[in-house]
């Protein structure tokens, strides 16, 4: 009996009897062209490098909208888990537009034409939703009209094109069209929770208009009988002007308060290591204001390489986690953070409020170069793990690796304006000695009291590990008012 082969035997002789009309030489049971598909979908036509092409472009300027819109939406958006949200998706959408950039490249294309617009319905109607005035309209065409119409034309990219012939943009669609999805349930969620049918039935003709939109480029693949661009716009009647000033939801009632310097308290050495995660639980969560800051130098600096937006990007979204990882730390330990925590906003309010977008970038580079020596994060890291705490151990062992590759990032980006790096970090130090902390003027305003928030989270700790209050860290009791987070002393302050 010979070797088995679908469709054929082969004889002793090593000729083949074939028994159907499948010129298949394929072992009997294995999967025929690397497993990316069927002999039969193979041999049946495909979208044409041009067609294809032309799709991409189109994924491409919508993956590129979408980060352009949720990073300049996070600065003001006053929601939490929205902030955190939208920055992720910013980064996921920046890592796709960078994959497509490259798949495009492949194609015969140059030049590639990846920044041209590709019709002015698209255009249209990015801009209504970048220009949403309220949270819950921007929610609502983001989640309910973009990404539904962006998650149709991958599948559809899918579906069409050939699967071993295009088999690179294929794997592309697909990772993209994972990562949509995610968002999507994301979205869905949100929508169940912010968003109700009266509020829906209110957004009724802006969202008809955002339909017109899609439907005048022929959806968003274009695959469709284009009609006509509607006549009037709305929300992108005016352009979009971008709001620097951060804002927080209610979980964020002292926003202003300066009274715990955490920094302070922990390069003391004689403070323990246990409250000392406290602190860094603290400094985590505070990172909230970074994304609201980097929002502003990302959406103010215009005309860069897309490298520049995508490390960024991600740059933003590490903040947001390390944000998180705070929030999750103050959980697991029982903390009721909002009610406890006083989690500022005053660095991203005055950096974004005093300084323009290069300099801000100074100031996050200065302080980035300050975490790399053994007294920043490696110490952090030591910390945790000498706290017994092993969340702590472990986010600032993932916060300290973040670090190092945000330090490369500021070479990349910010390094390369300057002459030498001693200069660089010089001019970070300038711009951040300039801000202005009003610490003593918010107190005078009625802002803030500037409470000391300490002692009562650290008597809930003390409770959650069955110990007694240390009376010596009970007492902590130094603000911001005079020593900034780099334990310099501060002179510009009001």
């Amino acid at each position: 009996m010979g070797v088995q082969f679908s469709g054929a035997t082969q004889r002793k002789d090593g000729k083949f009897l074939y028994t159907n009309s499948v010129m298949s030489q394929k072992y009997s049971g294995l999967p025929s062209l690397a497993g990316t598909s069927s002999l039969e979908r193979a041999m049946k036509p495909g979208l044409s490098v041009e067609e294809c092409v032309r799709r991409l472009k189109r994924y491409h300027y919508a993956f590129k909208r979408l980060n352009q819109i949720f990073v300049a939406r996070i600065t003001a958006e006053p929601i939490y888990e929205l902030k955190m949200g939208f920055s992720l998706h910013a980064h996921l959408c920046a890592e796709h537009v960078s994959a497509l950039r490259k798949r495009v490249g492949e194609m015969r294309e140059p030049p590639l034409g990846l920044e041209a617009v590709p019709h002015p319905g698209l255009e249209m109607f990015f801009d209504e939703i970048l220009g949403a005035p309220t949270t819950l309209e921007l929610v609502t065409g983001l989640y309910r009209k973009v990404l539904p119409a962006l998650r149709n034309a991958l599948q559809r990219h899918m579906e069409q094109t050939n699967p071993l012939a295009d088999h690179p943009s294929l794997r592309v669609c697909r990772f993209a069209l994972m990562e949509v999805e995610d968002m999507l349930k994301f979205g869905e969620q949100t929508l169940t929770a912010l968003v109700s049918d009266a509020e829906f039935q209110k957004m009724s003709d802006w969202l008809s208009l955002l339909d017109q939109c899609l439907a005048s480029a022929g959806t968003l693949d274009g695959t469709e009988p284009a009609t006509n661009l509607p006549a009037q716009r709305v929300h992108s009647a005016k352009p979009y002007k971008y709001d620097p000033v951060p804002k927080r939801d209610e979980r964020f009632p002292d926003p202003y308060n300066m009274g715990v310097n955490a920094e302070v308290f922990l390069y003391d050495e004689k403070f323990p290591p246990e409250p000392k995660t406290l602190m860094m639980f603290y400094k985590r969560l505070r990172e909230v204001d970074v994304p609201e800051m980097m929002a502003s130098i990302i959406t103010q600096t215009p005309d860069k390489p897309w490298e520049y937006y995508r490390d960024m990007t991600r740059q933003l979204w590490d903040e947001a986690r390390h944000a998180m990882m705070g929030e999750v730390g103050f959980a697991n330990l029982g903390i009721d953070w909002p009610k406890k925590v006083m989690i500022n906003y005053t660095w991203s309010l005055a950096l974004n409020t005093q300084l323009k977008p290069i300099e801000r970038h100074a100031v996050l580079y200065f302080i980035e170069q300050g975490l790399m020596p053994k007294n920043g994060k490696r110490f952090e890291w030591e910390v945790g793990r000498a706290s017994h705490n092993p969340l702590s151990a472990l986010f600032q062992d993932y916060d300290w690796a973040d670090e190092v590759l945000h330090a490369r990032i500021g070479r990349d980006w910010y390094l390369k304006e300057f002459n030498d790096p001693q200069q660089a970090v010089r001019y970070g130090d300038e711009c951040w000695s300039r801000v202005l902390m009003n610490w003593e003027n918010w107190r005078t305003q009625g802002l803030t009291q500037h409470r000391n928030w300490w002692p009562e989270v650290y008597r809930d700790a003390c409770r959650h590990w069955g110990l007694e209050p240390d009376p010596a860290v009970l007492a902590y009791n130094t603000t911001y008012q005079s020593v900034r987070a780099d334990l310099k002393d501060l002179t510009g302050s009001a």
